[in-house]
């Protein structure tokens, strides 16, 4: 018996081990490529997967999800002759099992070689400045070319992104030296439009400043004038109704002659012509009025009927000379009265140009004083 059951023994394990050999389970997002005596059979989807013993065995086992390959930084030179490493991160998925398995050897480094090759047929036609500039023209070149050549391998590239452009480092301080210089031009930019817009908002200032006072200037002038015109009209108009005569006319214009001289301002007068006139027209009427009150004396009768031989005719000779030397009296009184005025003004005039010049020697004075 002891025989019969270490052959059931061995049965039962090779049983066991045939149904364990020929039963796999297939995770999601895998897929497992079968091979039955060294040659392709079938792909393994995710679930309970039953094999021939033996007979199947599983070759490669692939993750259909996304990933995600990041290469390490490659040199790379640009078209003006500028050495600069890139690095680039791969988002690639498995299509094809069956082709990623069996077109490729290896997929990851046929990828990274294809990129690099790509990569440097790219930035080679690319200065430093567009190479740092056009990131998006050179990530989908990058796809195009790489997701047509992996086609065929079963694996599609979804997206390459560079991760970084480093230049050499002479390079990056000529660059820091430029954005500065950059920098530096945009203030002095914004400087001098800030001063500009001063100055224009400055200018627009004085002028609303100048013009706001030029109107209240001629508004004041224009008042001043109306209430200088209505005082004149209303001492027009007093004089006409008081009927005033040129006696009194004549002594309000020399009254107002030596107001000529009170401006400190003033190094000119001018004499009007019609001076000597005012002078004799008040002259003649103080002497008007000092003969209006005499009476003329009485002469005898026999003095009317006198001859030019009789001795009476000699007394009215003083009477003559008396009415001839009242008129002298007051032409000399009227050429008084001019001296006098033209030597007020003068007088006026030189306290005022003395005044003006506290240094200048009065005449007939000397420079030291003798």
């Amino acid at each position: 018996m002891e025989p019969v059951v270490v052959l059931a023994l061995v049965a039962a394990i090779v049983v066991v081990f045939l149904v364990a050999s020929s039963v796999r389970i297939v995770p999601q997002a895998r897929r497992y490529n079968v091979e039955r005596f060294g040659r392709y059979r079938r792909t393994l989807q995710p679930g309970l997967n039953l094999l021939l013993p033996v007979a199947d065995r599983i070759n490669t086992k692939l993750d259909v999800r996304e990933q995600v390959y990041s290469s390490d930084p490659r040199p790379v030179i640009t078209e003006d002759n500028l050495v600069v490493n890139i690095d680039t991160v791969l988002y690639y998925q498995i299509t094809d099992p069956r082709a990623a398995a069996y077109e490729v050897a290896d997929y990851l480094q046929a990828i990274d070689q294809l990129t690099v090759t790509t990569l440097r047929n790219v930035i080679g036609s690319m200065d430093l400045e567009e190479t740092l500039t056009s990131r998006e023209e050179i990530n989908s070149r990058l796809r195009a070319v790489l997701d047509d050549a992996t086609g065929k391998w079963g694996i599609r590239v979804n997206r390459v992104e560079i991760k970084a452009i480093d230049p050499p480092h002479t390079i990056k301080e000529a660059m820091e030296k430029q954005m500065r210089a950059e920098r530096d031009k945009r203030a002095a930019i914004l400087h001098a439009e800030g001063e500009r817009q001063a100055k224009i908002l400055t200018a627009e200032g004085t002028k609303q400043k100048d013009i706001l006072e030029a109107q209240g200037t001629q508004q004041a002038m224009i008042l001043r004038a109306d209430g200088e015109a209505k005082a004149v009209e209303l001492v027009f108009q007093a004089v006409h109704r008081n009927n005033a005569d040129a006696k009194i006319l004549a002594y309000k214009y020399l009254e107002t002659l030596p107001h000529l001289a009170n401006s400190d301002n003033n190094t000119f007068w001018v004499i009007p012509g019609e001076l000597t006139e005012a002078i004799r027209t008040v002259t003649t009427a103080f002497g008007d009025q000092s003969t209006a009150g005499r009476t003329p004396p009485a002469q005898p009768e026999e003095a009317a009927t006198a001859g030019p031989g009789d001795t009476s005719y000699e007394s009215r000779t003083p009477e003559l000379g008396a009415g001839s030397a009242a008129s002298l009296d007051a032409a000399a009184a009227a050429d008084e009265a001019g001296r006098q005025a033209a030597a007020a003004v003068s007088d006026a005039k030189a306290e005022a140009e003395a005044a003006k010049s506290p240094q200048t020697p009065r005449r007939g004075q000397t420079p030291g004083g003798s």
